[in-house]
């Protein structure tokens, strides 16, 4: 089962006060494949939403007659089949036959939970998420530009902040960030969903820090083993001229230390030193013997 599937599933098992399952039965209604006089419409691959939708409808409208088809693909098409049972369905929200423009209702929301709930109506009939897995990413795609807008300006309304484009004939409104993601799914009640959208990122989280760790740490080590082959190449030169016991006795001892230890740190080197030093006393002595070489050159 996808991760769209989950929340969707989880969806319908939220339990509503009577106002606000009256806003859900809409929201899912007026955002589904058809919403008006000629049809009342929606299309699912979920045999759980299409039992709700039966069950809503009936519940909340007083219609019973609902068709439902399999189409290809394993998708359910629901439709009102009578033309009274469609006027009544339309009537129950305050919507008319003969509409130029269908529009949001906001005479359907009783309580300041009606909104969430028409919000979850409508992410079963036109919504989908992506798993947080491979992206994140929410939507509603809708085919009525009106109504898309007054979705966008309801979400708005509930402090999130979605984004608006065209895709052929639908104008979808989505959401790419993680944190909005899961502010619109815990608005909707789908909270075991949100907290797995958070425990996937905090997993990717503590991976990306691990791998930039490791990455830092592979780059530090590559600096390290550069300086140390051009530290060892300054002395060899200063050996193959035969000056090296020219350098001063603190800096020859460093020398043929860096020499016989090609890989330690020079925190090591500082400490394998007759008289220790620290790590930027061995900086300074091996900068001096660089600079001996290439003055002898």
């Amino acid at each position: 089962m996808s991760f769209s599937s989950e929340v969707k599933e989880e969806l319908c098992e939220v339990t509503w006060q009577p106002c606000c399952r009256a806003a859900f039965t809409y929201g899912l209604l007026e955002t589904g494949r058809a919403f008006s006089a000629a049809a009342v419409t929606m299309q699912t691959e979920r045999s759980s939403v299409a039992r709700l939708y039966r069950e809503l409808i009936d519940e909340v409208c007083g219609v019973s007659t609902v068709c439902e088809s399999e189409r290809e693909g394993g998708f359910h098409l629901l439709s009102v089949t009578g033309t009274e049972d469609r006027a009544r369905v339309l009537s129950r929200f305050g919507h008319a036959a003969g509409e130029v423009s269908l529009r949001l209702n906001r005479a359907n929301f009783e309580c300041e939970n009606c909104a969430a709930a028409y919000l979850a109506g409508a992410f079963l009939a036109c919504g989908a998420v992506t798993d947080p897995q491979v992206d994140y990413h929410l939507e509603f795609h809708l085919p009525q530009y009106n109504l898309s807008r007054d979705l966008l300006a309801l979400l708005r309304e509930l402090n999130l902040r979605p984004k608006f484009m065209n895709r052929k004939s639908n104008h979808v409104i989505y959401f790419k960030e993680s944190e909005q993601i899961e502010d619109c799914l815990t608005l909707m009640r789908a909270t075991g969903a949100s907290l797995e959208l958070m425990s996937v990122k905090m997993v990717k989280d503590i991976r990306n820090n691990a791998n930039r760790l490791a990455n830092c740490e592979s780059a530090n080590i590559d600096k390290t083993v550069a300086a140390a082959a051009a530290q060892v190449e300054a002395i060899r030169r200063i050996e193959r001229c035969g000056a090296l016991d020219s350098l001063p006795v603190e800096l020859q001892e460093l020398a043929r230390l860096r020499l016989e230890n090609p890989e330690m740190s020079l925190r090591e080197l500082g400490e394998a030193l007759a008289e220790p030093i620290s790590r930027s006393g061995v900086n300074h002595r091996l900068r001096r013997i660089a600079e001996f070489a290439e003055n002898m050159e």
